[in-house]
């Protein structure tokens, strides 16, 4: 069969899915008004380039396999590109060699991409990263935002996009000392709360406002989430552990289940849960110290077990005999091969 090498039409586009932020995650294009996926068969860190480039992300990371990002493309969703073969120069994948006429190639073989996300937003004055004054960057050049129209739901936008735990504070800044310096790029930010970029919120115009460096916005977020498995052969399995104010601590087991095991392969970079018996999970060995979440309630979605409900932080009615252990397969079979080599 000769293959038939055409360019998708102008109007198409480009977007990442299922992933933790808006540059990163399963590939899609749209074509006529549907978006559809994109086959991996050459897919490779030249195509991944493009795709973030087109998006306005930074550096091309990784070629992941699609189909670790969840919830995964519909049965019904066509996949409606293979054997795109960029240089690794062009402004848009449409840009791109790449055939139309799809074939012998499932939604299994979904494309993936990770790109740098682009540092727009800091928190700058406070002790670490995740506390302080409200930053953005505009033409660049860092500014201040004004708190009119500031709320938490901002606050936590920003503290996902930095990777910190929850919004705790938001407040007017500042003392003399830690006042902002240069422009006031943004007021009246208004979000919901959901958006992965402070610059997907609604806002007034960039510069255009009457604060002044009095009314710069401080926020304060938790500590960057982290977890882990101890007691096992691997970080893949034994006893849950998650950090909370410079302190590990552990998960009680009430309402605990599979989804919930999930979630933390996922975010481990590990395989699928296997179920772990009450007796199998002794030999991880009862923690002790904080047990710092009860009634851990997830949809199996999210890409964090912080992201998933839970009591208020050290809440709970539990005993270390309680204690959560997961296991999970090494790798997860569908991704071998997808994963970056490790370095020399």
């Amino acid at each position: 069969m000769a293959w038939l090498f055409l360019i998708l039409e102008s109007s198409s586009h480009v977007r990442l899915v299922g992933g933790p932020h808006r540059c990163e995650g399963r590939v899609e294009v749209q074509r006529n008004g549907e978006w559809g996926t994109v086959c991996d068969d050459g897919w490779d860190m030249n195509d991944v380039a493009v795709v973030c480039r087109e998006l306005g992300c930074g550096a091309a990371i990784w070629t992941p396999s699609g189909v670790i990002y969840k919830p995964l493309a519909d049965e019904d969703q066509k996949v409606l590109i293979q054997d795109v073969n960029c240089t690794g120069v062009e402004e848009n994948l449409i840009q791109c060699e790449q055939d139309e006429d799809v074939y012998s190639c499932s939604h299994n073989e979904d494309a993936g991409a990770k790109c740098e996300f682009p540092e727009t937003v800091q928190l700058v004055g406070g002790p670490g990263r995740c506390k302080g004054r409200v930053e953005v960057k505009h033409k660049g050049q860092w500014g201040t935002v004004c708190k009119a129209g500031w709320n938490l739901s901002a606050a936590k936008v920003v503290c996902r996009q930095l990777g910190c735990g929850r919004a705790i504070l938001t407040q007017r800044c500042c003392s003399k000392s830690t006042q902002g310096q240069g422009p006031i790029w943004l007021s009246e930010v208004s979000c919901s709360g959901k958006e992965a970029d402070l610059q997907d919120c609604p806002s007034g115009l960039w510069g255009k406002n009457n604060c002044t460096h009095d009314e710069d916005t401080w926020v304060e977020c938790e500590d960057p989430f982290q977890l882990r498995l101890v007691g096992g052969e691997s970080k893949c399995s034994g006893r849950l552990e998650v950090l909370h104010k410079g302190e590990w601590g552990t998960v009680c087991d009430d309402g605990w289940g599979e989804k919930e095991e999930q979630v933390v392969c996922k975010q481990l970079g590990c395989g699928e849960p296997v179920f772990v018996s009450a007796k199998d999970r002794r030999r991880f060995g009862f923690g002790n110290g904080r047990i710092w979440l009860d009634d851990v309630y997830c949809s199996g979605q999210e890409q964090s077990l912080e992201q998933c409900r839970h009591r208020f932080w050290g809440h709970h009615n539990c005993n270390h005999r309680e204690d959560v252990a997961v296991d999970c397969l090494e790798h997860n079979p569908d991704l071998l091969g997808a994963l970056p080599a490790d370095p020399e």
